[in-house]
Order: C-alpha cells, then sequence, then structure tokens
C-alpha cells in the first residue's frame, strides 16, 4: 500500500501514516518521557594508502583474532547481544581494550587507511562511518563501521567534566578538539578514557548524495534517520521526535525513521539525530545534547 503513495504529496503520506500507524509514547523504566536527544553525521578526513609525512594515524581493519559470540544463538531472550573477546587457550577472554591495543602493537599489519589527524580519526569510530580524501591515489572512499571491540562506548567529555578541565557547556566536541590541541601530551590519556575501539571497512562513495548504511543496511537520511536503541525502538520503525534544535529552544519536530545503533545510544528515550555530511551536519551535531520526547509508530491492530 505504502508504495501507492505519492512521495512528494505531503498531505497524502499523512493520511496514509493517520489510517494504518498507531502512535506509541516511548517512556522510560521509570515511567518518565524525557531523554537526551544527540546528533551525529559523516565527517570528511584527509588521509592516505600508505603511512608518511603527515599520515601517521592508522584506520584498522578488523583483527583476524576477534570472535564475536551470537548470545541470542542460545538465549533467545538476548537477541541482539553480543560478545567480543579472543581465544586464549581452550578460553574466551575479553579482546583488548583501546589503550591495550595502542600500547601493544597488536594491530600491526591491520592498517586499512593512514589519515593526518588522530583527534579526527578518534571521532570517526564515535561517529562510525566517514568519508576519506586520499592525498596519494586522488580518490574519496567511504570507511564504514566493520566491528568493535567490545568494550562499552565512554563519553571523553564527560571525562574530562569530571576531570574539572571543562564545564558541561564547553564539552561540546569542538570543546573537545579545542581542549586537545592545547594539551597534545595528555591527548592519548584522554582518547584511552574510553576502552571501546571501531573497526573499519572500505567502501566505494557510488553516490556522493547519499548518507552511509546504517545498521538496518540502507543509506542514511540527512535529519530523517534516527539511531536508537533497538531494545525499545525496533530498526525500521517510523519514530515522531519532539526536541529542540542544537543550543537553542527552537522546536525540532518531525517523523524519523530508526534506521540506526550506536554504542552510545543506550536506553528508551534516547536518540542520535543524523545532520548528514559536511560542515554544518559537523557544527550541528556536535552541538547537539537536547531533551526530547519519542512516539513509535506501530501498525494498527488488523493491519
Amino acid at each position: 500500500m505504502a508504495q501507492g503513495v505519492d512521495a512528494q504529496d505531503a498531505m497524502a503520506i499523512r493520511a496514509f501514516f493517520e489510517a494504518f500507524f498507531q502512535p506509541q509514547r516511548v517512556v522510560n523504566p521509570d515511567g518518565s518521557d524525557q531523554g537526551l536527544i544527540t546528533g551525529y553525521y559523516e565527517p570528511l578526513l584527509h588521509g592516505a594508502r600508505k603511512r608518511g609525512g603527515s599520515y601517521r594515524t592508522a584506520l584498522y581493519k578488523v583483527p583476524a583474532d576477534l570472535l564475536t559470540v551470537d548470545l541470542s544463538a542460545v538465549y533467545p531472550d538476548l537477541k541482539n547481544m553480543r560478545l567480543r573477546g579472543r581465544l586464549v587457550g581452550n578460553k574466551v577472554v575479553p579482546y583488548w581494550s583501546r589503550a591495550e591495543l595502542e600500547q601493544s602493537g597488536v594491530l600491526n599489519g591491520k592498517e586499512l587507511l593512514w589519515v593526518d589527524d588522530s583527534i579526527e580519526a578518534f571521532f570517526l569510530q564515535v561517529q562510525g562511518s566517514g568519508r576519506v580524501v586520499l592525498n596519494d591515489t586522488q580518490e574519496t572512499v567511504r570507511v564504514a563501521y566493520a566491528d568493535q571491540n567490545g568494550y562499552p562506548y565512554k563519553s571523553i567529555g564527560r571525562y574530562l567534566v569530571d576531570k574539572g578541565e571543562l564545564t558541561l557547556d564547553q564539552a561540546s566536541a569542538q570543546g573537545i578538539k579545542t581542549w586537545a590541541a592545547a594539551h597534545p601530551a595528555r591527548e592519548q590519556e584522554l582518547l584511552n578514557a574510553n576502552p571501546s575501539f571501531v573497526f573499519f571497512k572500505e567502501e566505494k562513495v557510488a553516490d556522493p548524495a547519499q548518507g552511509p548504511k546504517g545498521s538496518l543496511g540502507v543509506p542514511l537520511t540527512p535529519q530523517r534517520s534516527l539511531a536508537v536503541d533497538t531494545q525499545t525502538i525496533p530498526l525500521g520503525a517510523p519514530v515522531y521526535l519532539a526536541t529542540t534544535q542544537p543550543r537553542s529552544d527552537a522546536e525540532l519536530q518531525r517523523l524519523m525513521l530508526a534506521q540506526d545503533t550506536g554504542g552510545a545510544i543506550r536506553g528508551a528515550v534516547r536518540a542520535d539525530f543524523f545532520w548528514g555530511f559536511g560542515g554544518d551536519a559537523q557544527e550541528n551535531a556536535g552541538k547537539m545534547k537536547q531533551r526530547g520526547q519519542l512516539w513509535v509508530l506501530l501498525p494498527k491492530s488488523g493491519q
């Protein structure tokens, strides 16, 4: 039925959703309906296929010794729960943390590409995917999320706030980058505060106008795609978002689609708003820490 709706007719689209879907307010375990809405974007980095000059920070492929254990195969109630580890003898132990990976050299030989900025490489891991302009081959490629080392994401902005280095208002992506530039000797200390480490795979940018693929496997649409916690909201579901513009009281209310997930997106009323690609998207995503509400649109009974 959806295929018969004119994609250019806003009233027809609205009528379709009102006829076939029922909004269900998303609430937290304590009964509250307010939560944190952040933003993310597709960054652009500068790099090379070979290490040299300013290109000295590696983006890594998935290492061969990283094991992924799908718990739902044994415990169906643990759907979407996966453990990462490595084999030592006949035991599976936790995989290396970020600090251990950086210090041990176990990823030597697993370099995918080299980039010129270690802080931007870190934020690429946080965003999950991005584009890299390769100086030595004059091409632009996309690096997409391939896997992760199994550790939960921890905010380096929160780390700086807890250390008294930044205030909450200053702990945006822009504020963190400014602090890192002023304290180069403490850069690795800062990055190691997040033990999570992301591995990438290379993809071609077939259509520069399309966003990266989200967890649903389809390209993300700027300002219409949302990352959610699938323990509460299923991928592919329409979600109505009511929040405000970054660092503003101006309303931001629109119908979104749950098309992605993220290591920091945990909780019922918790979502990440995809802003797209480019400077404006980066600016908005870095500043976005708003309160908001969510309604998931579920098919009406009998539909």
